[in-house]
């Protein structure tokens, strides 16, 4: 498997079969309002561009996987992309109505706790609760995705989530091979925040059995930690040798 970390959550997985796009936020620096307006600098979002690498990839995108619907994940240039190819989109079986009604080509719905085909494989929906304390409700729902591929390492896409026994079930239970964490404890002007503190974030790389990629980070302003923030406390746990910390556009090759 092939994985490239586009920017932000958006990156994409390839396999002989498929280049399957996750998350796709892929519109121009500064096309979306900040985020935060107090507690972090009141950029406009994107606060990063999109790699040039990213672009020959997205023509050859065979499939898309959503893992909920807030614009940082799927962004206006996204559904605009994703429509003008026509692109199948797989997504939480609580998003088809709203992504249909979008224009949005959906083929796959997928439940909680379900194992289904996919591809050859499986996939799984996992629960993701999107905050600490009350702003989890207003966040919505979100959905992680625990994928079984044939002949690649199984791969668990936490989503934007938060610590919680249901992603520490799947990490001691499923025991997958490559885990994907959204590490940038994005957070508002109030209420707690939005994704894992850098605390979780180490406790999910200790108890992850494989590998551990890290992104959502440096692409949108309310998200405060840097990936050399990180970087410096895994290396201080004596984690970094189980993560990946990818820059925007790069290729991981995962064996």
């Amino acid at each position: 498997m092939k994985i490239q970390q586009f920017r932000n959550a958006t990156m994409v997985l390839q396999t002989e079969e498929i280049v399957l796009l996750v998350d796709p936020m892929i519109g121009p620096t500064g096309t979306m309002p900040p985020f935060s307006f107090f507690r972090s600098k009141p950029s406009r979002n994107p606060t990063v561009p999109l790699p040039e690498s990213c672009q020959p990839t997205l023509e050859k995108v065979t499939h898309c996987l959503l893992t909920h619907q807030h614009p940082d994940h799927l962004d206006k240039e996204a559904v605009r992309y994703l429509i003008r190819k026509n692109i199948p989109v797989i997504c939480s079986i609580l998003d088809e109505k709203a992504l249909r009604k979008k224009g949005l080509n959906v083929v796959q719905t997928i439940d909680y706790w379900k194992r289904v085909d996919f591809f050859g494989g499986k996939i799984e929906g996992i629960p993701a609760r999107h905050g600490y304390g009350f702003v989890a409700k207003p966040a919505g729902n979100v959905m992680g995705y625990y994928m079984e591929l044939p002949n690649e390492p199984s791969i668990y896409l936490s989503s934007d989530t938060i610590y919680t026994e249901k992603v520490d079930k799947v990490l001691k239970e499923y025991k997958p091979a490559i885990s994907v964490v959204a590490a940038g404890s994005a957070q508002f002007d109030i209420f707690k925040p939005l994704l894992m503190t850098v605390e979780d974030i180490l406790t999910f790389t200790r108890n992850a059995p494989g590998k551990v990629i890290a992104n959502h980070m440096e692409a949108v302003n309310h998200c405060p930690t840097t990936r050399e923030t990180l970087r410096q406390k895994l290396t201080e746990q004596g984690l970094i040798e189980k993560s990946y910390i990818p820059e925007d556009g790069e290729w991981l090759e995962i064996i």
